[in-house]
């Protein structure tokens, strides 16, 4: 048996033809739906890049206990499960935030594999004459936007591009190129797992011109420069630079297609249909311009964000054409790909292997998802609730034995007053360092929110909340839950002013 993810970061389910999208051009998307089955109510887990990655290899949930983070002594790793089982996992990926401190620790779960440098602001190539003050080319043009380390992240990102001058030199190209060479080289082979991960179609929307052809933008040339990377703000711009932006999403996600149609293509030229499970999926979505926000960090989690697309094929299943409305996230991707090897699913997982589902059962009768510290959100399919914190000032804690943040090891003000916390349930009876939270793990304090409550059967757009207090009163049982069953911290109950299941 063998088994391919392909995943990418920041991919728009709304965007896709297959989900119903009629101005994108995405036909291999579509083709793998008419080969595959569709999800209808995927949705995230823990928010945003390596949160989700964690739910990915451990099969549970990180944003209850931990913001963005490495993988802990005591995790299990489905990668690493397949390598001790003797089955390859071989990773391929042009994801930065592998090799920064809060990442460190996924990539080399694996096997074997292979990292492609450049993409985002990845401090990969200097040129010094090109930027004598470390200042971006693009960086006097108009519709620059500020962000977090924006000046050192856009000079190493135009640093980066000037290397990738051809359509063969990028790193999505690149990446795919790996990948295919792995199935080229092992496709008579058995016992392995394949993850190709794609940083696309994530900002900055960087893309081949020949893609951008296909999207007649309102702005072009030197009037176009440097809006290709929006912030995490609310939309201040004009409709031209907004449809612009869109533009250069949709090209890249055009050229994200391209690139899956040739491992569409590996598929049937070597009939591994017969034998291979193919599973392509992305951490969440992103928001260009709906509910007036570019991002996914600074806003509610829409569903823009949190509802996402995912294909499975599975060889023994007939699942052609097939579309599932069952609720499934990313922690059910571990034990899914275990399941197909015939491994045991550690006790420690409680995501749920996504064949129950397509042979008609449920595994989850509503989904929680969420960021760190901030709102916990639940949906049942009819309604989708936000619950923020009730007592905001009340402090909430990392529970790490690997203090690291996205780019930086915790300060020694953030360690000075740590202390040892008991077990967690899945911590494998050891202790952790319960670390007080002093800030947003992506960087400044949200605006408080109240809590808001959706009808998505009436208002999938998520325009108007409503007010019925006994859904509310519902969907914080269900939290509460899924708390129980997490073995969530005791303080965040507290926190969020939820009862004790």
């Amino acid at each position: 048996m063998k088994a391919i993810m392909v995943m990418y970061d920041s991919l728009n389910r709304h965007l896709l033809e297959s989900y119903g999208c009629e101005w994108t051009k995405t036909p291999n998307f579509k083709r793998l739906a008419e080969r595959a089955t569709q999800f209808e109510n995927c949705y995230v887990g823990s928010m945003p890049c390596m949160p989700a990655r964690r739910d990915l290899h451990t099969g549970r949930p990180n944003f209850l206990h931990r913001s963005w983070g490495p993988l802990e002594p005591f995790d299990d790793s489905m990668p690493e499960i397949l390598k001790n089982n003797g089955i390859c996992s071989h990773l391929v990926s042009d994801h930065q935030h592998y090799w920064e401190d809060g990442g460190a620790t996924y990539h080399t779960r694996y096997s074997s594999w292979e990292c492609i440098r450049g993409q985002e602001g990845d401090p990969w190539k200097e040129n010094l004459l090109m930027t004598p003050d470390r200042r971006s080319p693009f960086e006097s043009n108009k519709f620059m936007w500020e962000f977090p380390l924006g000046r050192a992240m856009r000079t190493h990102d135009q640093v980066n591009r000037s290397y990738m001058d051809t359509e063969e030199k990028t790193a999505q190209a690149k990446t795919f190129e790996e990948g295919l060479e792995f199935i080229d080289t092992n496709h008579l082979a058995d016992n392995w797992f394949l993850h190709i991960e794609c940083f696309d179609p994530h900002e900055p929307f960087f893309v081949d011109e020949k893609y951008q052809k296909d999207f007649e933008s309102p702005l072009a040339g030197e009037d176009a420069m440097g809006i290709d990377w929006p912030p995490y703000a609310k939309v201040n711009e004009s409709e031209e630079v907004v449809q612009t932006v869109r533009n250069r999403y949709a090209a890249l996600l055009e050229k994200c297609d391209s690139y899956l149609g040739k491992v569409l293509d590996r598929m049937d030229e070597y009939d591994l249909w017969k034998d291979t499970m193919l599973i392509l999926c992305t951490d969440h979505g992103f928001l260009l311009g709906e509910h007036d926000w570019w991002g996914k960090t600074a806003m509610p989690c829409w569903n823009e964000i949190a509802h996402t697309p995912m294909y499975v094929y599975d060889p023994r299943l007939d699942c052609a054409g097939k579309k599932c409305d069952a609720f499934v996230q990313m922690a059910d991707l571990a034990a899914t790909v275990l399941e197909f090897f015939g491994l045991d699913i550690p006790k420690d997982m409680t995501g749920k292997p996504v064949r129950n589902i397509m042979e008609g059962g449920v595994n989850h009768e509503y989904v929680v998802f969420g960021f760190h510290g901030d709102e916990i959100i639940v949906t049942d399919g009819k309604y989708l609730y936000m619950n923020a914190p009730e007592h905001p000032e009340a402090p909430y804690y990392e529970y790490t034995l690997m203090p690291t943040h996205m780019r930086a090891r915790f300060s020694v003000k953030e360690l000075e007053n740590w202390e040892p916390a008991e077990p967690f349930s899945f911590t494998k009876g050891l202790k952790t360092m319960k670390i007080q939270c002093l800030g947003s793990m992506v960087g400044g304090a949200k605006e408080p929110r109240p809590s808001r409550l959706y009808d998505l059967e009436n208002d999938p757009g998520q325009l108007h909340e409503i007010d019925n207090p006994e859904a509310v009163k519902h969907m914080k049982q269900l939290i509460s839950e899924y708390m129980k069953e997490t073995d969530a911290p005791k303080e965040l109950y507290y926190r969020y002013g939820i009862e004790e299941a």
